[in-house]
């Protein structure tokens, strides 16, 4: 007896031959997922939970190109992650800017008639001569805010040469693989703007003073932190000059801001602890590491915290080991 296929049924009795492991490869388990994420070289810790798996990505801010650590391998991971978690930027509206323009010299500026010398003690204001001197510009009118970011970003130039970072990586692989993003509640341009221009000129000090010991210290420290945060020492990352000043200046420092961006953190990442499947966060690591930040709330719900020690050795409690 002859049997004849048509050229359909043969097309697919070839296609499943030919190609077989395709047809049957299994899809990567949460365990593999980590994997390939702690491949990419960035600090993290993971919370296993009774349905699934949190990875939270410390992330710093400008990565030096020198910095050797791997995103694609955090693209493969995202890839077949259930979902992911990433920072929300501020909702800026056409009259946030009018409010900018009319009332930029609040930001900018100190009140009428007041200089530095007016809220600086003589060792502040003898550094920050010395600064001016060595770049030739005069702060005596300016903000110490707008002073401290202009240090940080033009003088120490921390923000150059610089490769790419966790959240820009997760969320475009999130988007190619359509998978489902979530973002904290974002802060509306007006209230931000407000409470910059309320803040007294004073409370900007700190962020100044950290700038400069920053920008004093030279750009050795900004490949130093790079080194230190693939190393997973996270404890030098948070002592180093140039992490302490950005997250002593506003918005982390100030009060009510940081203490709504903490929360908002900790609320989302509880609310993954009763989905299913893996959830990747990409988190600032200043906000996770820092003392009673987010890795210390979430251990102080009795979360398992697996992961790279985040307080040193100082402060005695170790995080659960992986």
């Amino acid at each position: 007896m002859t049997f004849r296929l048509s050229a359909k049924a043969a097309l697919a009795v070839i296609s499943l031959a030919a190609f077989p492991a395709l047809a049957q490869t299994p899809a990567p388990t949460q365990n593999q997922i980590v994997v390939t994420a702690q491949r990419s070289g960035a600090p993290m810790w993971t919370i296993e939970t009774p349905t699934g798996t949190i990875i939270l990505v410390g992330e710093i801010a400008a990565v030096p190109e020198s910095t050797p650590w791997q995103p694609d391998r955090l693209e493969e991971a995202t890839a077949e992650a259930q979902r992911v978690i990433l920072r929300a930027r501020p909702k800026f509206s056409p009259g946030d800017v009018f409010r900018l323009i009319f009332r930029g010299g609040r930001f900018t500026k100190l009140p009428e008639g007041r200089v530095a010398a007016d809220y600086l003690n003589a060792d502040q204001r003898a550094r920050l001569a010395a600064l001016e001197a060595e770049y030739d510009i005069d702060y005596d009118r300016r903000s110490f805010l707008m002073t401290g970011f202009d240090l940080l970003a033009r003088r120490l130039d921390f923000d150059d040469d610089t490769t790419k970072d966790a959240t820009d990586v997760v969320r475009k692989a999130a988007g190619r693989a359509d998978v489902p993003i979530d973002r904290p509640t974002r802060f509306r341009g007006e209230d931000l703007l407000d409470n910059l221009a309320d803040a007294d000129p004073a409370s900007h000090i700190p962020c100044l003073e950290a700038a400069m010991s920053a920008t004093e210290q030279g750009q050795a420290i900004i490949e130093a932190r790079g080194e230190d945060w693939r190393k997973f020492d996270v404890p030098a990352v948070m002592d180093n000059p140039l992490e302490v000043a950005l997250g002593t200046c506003w918005p982390w420092a100030d009060p009510d801001l940081g203490e709504e961006i903490r929360g908002q953190w900790v609320s989302m990442i509880s609310d993954a602890a009763q989905a299913d499947g893996v959830t990747l966060a990409v988190v600032p690591l200043r906000v996770l590491a820092e003392t009673n930040g987010v890795l210390d709330q979430l251990e102080a719900r009795d979360f398992p915290i697996g992961g790279p020690d985040w307080r040193g050795p100082e402060t005695g409690s170790t995080p659960v080991s992986d």
